[in-house]
């Protein structure tokens, strides 16, 4: 198992950190690339031109990447900007919104304790949505079923534009190809946002 959790055995390419100089599955990093004028931006679709470069997807490690590390993986000189690390948390944030969202408009996403409950109870949950800012004597009452992935990065107002409500603290998708992309990503922006991987409820298999 890899950073953040993440499956180690999946069948994807591989990728070196420029910072830590470890090699990992491409869903663990975070792409970069410098635009034309050298000024290197992240990539979080994994759709722009030029040569990729990766960090892994964690704050404390991409804030310890230098502009030589860039540079050199560029091959070229480059600036960097100082508020990189804030540039690529919000992307994340807003890539894993949408795809909850699409996940939402397929027919794979609940929103709402009650009906959370419902579909835990019935099975088939891919992944265990809960507002970091929501209760935790609420968030407690909920369980990551065994296989299934928890996270707790998203604020209660950003599940809600996900939801296409003001507000949301707990959510669930069904297994899908949309929940395993949400997987990824708010692996990522958990990992950005330094918050713990540990789900909430006590007694219960989980894998985080």
């Amino acid at each position: 198992m890899s950073r953040g959790g993440r499956d180690k055995d999946r069948d994807e390419p591989e990728r070196r950190c420029i910072v830590t100089g470890e090699t990992g599955p491409k869903s663990g990093l975070v792409r970069f690339v410098a635009s034309p004028d050298g000024m290197i931006v992240p990539d979080i679709l994994g759709r722009l031109p030029g040569r990729g470069i990766y960090v892994t997807a964690e704050r404390a490690i991409l804030e310890k990447a230098k502009a030589g590390q860039f540079a050199r993986a560029a091959k070229a000189k480059v600036d960097v900007p100082e508020n990189i690390a804030d540039e690529v948390e919000r992307q994340l944030a807003r890539r894993t919104i949408e795809l909850i969202s699409l996940g939402r408009k397929a027919g794979l996403a609940v929103c709402g304790f009650e009906k959370v409950k419902a579909a835990l109870e019935k099975g088939g949950i891919r992944v265990l949505l809960q507002a970091s800012d929501g209760s935790e004597r609420g968030k407690a009452k909920l369980w990551t079923p065994t296989g299934a992935r928890y996270y707790g990065c998203l604020t209660a107002s950003e599940l809600g534009l996900a939801f296409g409500r003001q507000s949301v603290i707990h959510g669930a998708l069904a297994s899908g190809a949309l929940s395993d992309r949400v997987v990824e990503e708010a692996a990522k922006l958990r990992g950005m946002r330094e918050i713990s991987g540990a789900p909430i409820a006590a007694g219960k298999d989980i894998e985080v």
